[in-house]
């Protein structure tokens, strides 16, 4: 196990949107765009049942229909605005929000903090957070300090340095492995409810100068359980 497994196997749930007759090539390309940075591949199909101007999301796996939408209740619009999922919430919905193929330290940035808000909101249970570096750490100690305030145990990982800043209520973990230097991920156990567990998990690859990153962010408490398992096992995280 290792924290590149699990991201892994959630890569490999790869989900097939198809367009069943699209009314022109418009449709597919805005939809390409819509689905770009999550682990949907978009196609066009064809049916002798009469199924068309139908969207329809299946799993590759198995090619079970997850979920299917009429382009016509989209009236001309397939994006919806931001923060907003419109006629494709049945699809989104079997997405989990999830996957990513491919982030920038922004988009990052925005989803660490939906997982840091739980966190706080929730004001108990475990938080875990890796930084890479210890600069990130240093970056956000305000943050992580109003963290330690709650209630929470908190677990911070990065690569080895002198240079680690002391945060009150906040264990520190300065590991010599590639894992740790190559993966951002912050993870919530939830503080005993399973609905507010959630995790991004992500590893950076590419041209380090880009800092772009490929994996995901979940609100399953089982995927959440896999990576808050490995990081009490590798990195020896005592039980409470």
């Amino acid at each position: 196990m290792s924290l590149r497994a699990v991201i892994a196997s959630v890569e490999g749930r790869e989900k097939r949107l198809t367009v069943f007759d699209p009314p022109d090539e418009t449709v597919v390309a805005e939809l390409r765009e819509y689905f770009a940075s999550q682990a949907v591949r978009v196609e066009v199909g064809t049916t002798d049942s009469g199924l068309s101007g139908y969207v329809v999301l299946s799993d590759e796996h198995d090619d079970e229909v997850l979920a299917a939408v009429d382009l016509r209740h989209l009236d001309g619009d397939v994006t919806a605005a931001p923060g907003e999922q419109g006629a494709f919430a049945p699809i989104l919905e079997h997405l989990d929000g999830a996957t990513f193929t491919s982030y920038d330290i922004p988009q990052m940035m925005a989803a660490t903090r939906e997982m840091e808000d739980r966190a706080w909101r929730a004001g108990t249970g475990e938080l875990h957070a890796g930084f890479q570096r210890v600069g990130a750490i240093r970056a956000q100690k305000a943050v992580y300090e109003d963290l330690a305030t709650k209630d929470l145990d908190i677990h911070t990982y990065c690569a080895p340095s002198d240079d680690h800043p002391e945060i009150e209520g906040v264990t520190v973990h300065q590991e010599d492995t590639s894992e740790i230097r190559e993966s951002w991920f912050v993870v919530f156990d939830g503080g005993g409810n399973p609905n507010d567990a959630c995790a991004l998990l992500a590893e950076e690859r590419g041209d380090t100068d880009e800092r772009r990153f490929y994996g995901f962010w979940t609100y399953d408490p089982g995927i959440v359980g896999r990576v808050l398992d490995h990081l009490a096992e590798r990195y020896a995280v005592p039980a409470n």
